[in-house]
């Protein structure tokens, strides 16, 4: 959170003061963490439970697949525990040691849980991969009833979580998407293989369906590596926040405009605004306060806010690098590789 430190004037003056409508919104963020701390806990438990009753079908029917299945949801099921853990820590509020709070421990859950759901995605492979060259036969019939009956219980959390808003809920609903696209393939395939004799379907769909997969969770690795980077949240361009400030009364210029994200919801600015002349504390607050105000109808709900008079020169370096009336300078992009993986915005 390194730029925030720059600008301690006035913050906690702003954020307190007029700040009742800004409190607010910090509970209703808090409110979006234990309606995700509610659906991760049932969707845990449906699966934990399902998980279980697997190993016994897969006895039962004497299918590899299912037993491989019931694995790969204990791994989801310590995913999701671990996904529940961090979404209840995220909901805590902010204190001396995390002076911005815990939402980002909910993007660190969804980082862990994407490499979990790598290492499953390869063991899944690699149990797929050899069955088509060496296609194995098992109780179709089994399958079929398993296979519905492991649509009906994950479909029904990820019916839950994709309610869900925080980037945790969202891989999450992947883990368990995941399973319901993959007994709908056990599904198609028993169905085929209870009339014909194609064994070899059901690995072509765990490739098709695990390729589908990977590609979501790189992506959603992407948006996990921006927020942890601190890059510039996605619904939030800064170009338009600074005409919009700018066209503030009493505003002449913006400058030093810092924009990140705590967890893809909760999105933070700090910047300079140059005012006209000397002004005394009310009048610099009011600007405060309207400046807040556009913020907030831009998607940014914390804002710490610099009055600079415009004949008083800056004294921070970034401020130095723009003309108060001049376009700022175009920012040189730093790790290409970085950049293309949380896809930026095209021009």
């Amino acid at each position: 959170m390194g730029h925030a430190h720059h600008d301690h004037h006035g913050h906690d003056h702003g954020h307190h003061t007029a700040g009742g409508g800004h409190h607010h919104d910090h509970t209703h963020h808090h409110h979006g963490h234990h309606g995700a701390i509610g659906n991760l806990k049932v969707a845990f438990f449906l699966n934990l439970g399902f998980a279980i009753l697997e190993i016994f079908g897969g006895i039962f029917t004497n299918s590899i697949a299912i037993l491989s299945d019931a694995l790969h949801d204990f791994g989801d099921s310590l995913a999701l525990g671990l996904a529940w853990y961090l979404e209840r820590v995220a909901a805590r509020e902010r204190d001396r040691s995390y002076s911005y709070g815990y939402a980002r421990f909910s993007v660190l859950g969804a980082f862990v849980n994407s490499v979990i759901l790598i290492v499953g995605a390869i063991f899944i492979l690699q149990n797929a991969i050899p069955r088509l060259l060496h296609p194995e036969a098992s109780d179709a019939t089994g399958m079929i009833v398993f296979s519905l009956i492991g649509i009906a219980v994950n479909g029904a959390a990820v019916i839950r979580l994709q309610k869900g808003k925080t980037l945790n809920e969202r891989v999450v609903a992947l883990h368990l998407l995941e399973d319901v696209m993959g007994w709908v393939a056990i599904l198609i395939g028993s169905i085929v293989m209870r009339f014909w004799d194609v064994p070899i379907l059901d690995p072509i769909l765990s490739v098709c369906i695990m390729t589908y997969v990977l590609v979501n969770v790189f992506r959603n690795l992407g948006k996990s590596f921006r927020i942890f980077l601190q890059g510039t949240p996605r619904q939030v361009e800064p170009l338009e926040i600074r005409n919009s400030v700018r066209a503030l009364d009493g505003v002449v210029d913006v400058h030093d405009l810092h924009l990140w994200t705590l967890d893809g919801q909760y999105n933070v600015a700090t910047l300079h605004v140059v005012v006209a002349g000397p002004m005394d504390l009310i009048a610099a607050e009011a600007i405060k306060q309207r400046v807040r105000h556009r913020l907030k109808d831009l998607d940014v709900e914390h804002a710490t806010i610099e009055i600079e008079d415009q004949d008083v020169e800056c004294e921070l370096g970034e401020c130095a690098d723009h003309t108060h009336h001049g376009k700022p300078e175009e920012p040189k992009h730093l790790a290409p590789e970085i950049e293309a993986l949380s896809q930026p915005r095209p021009d």
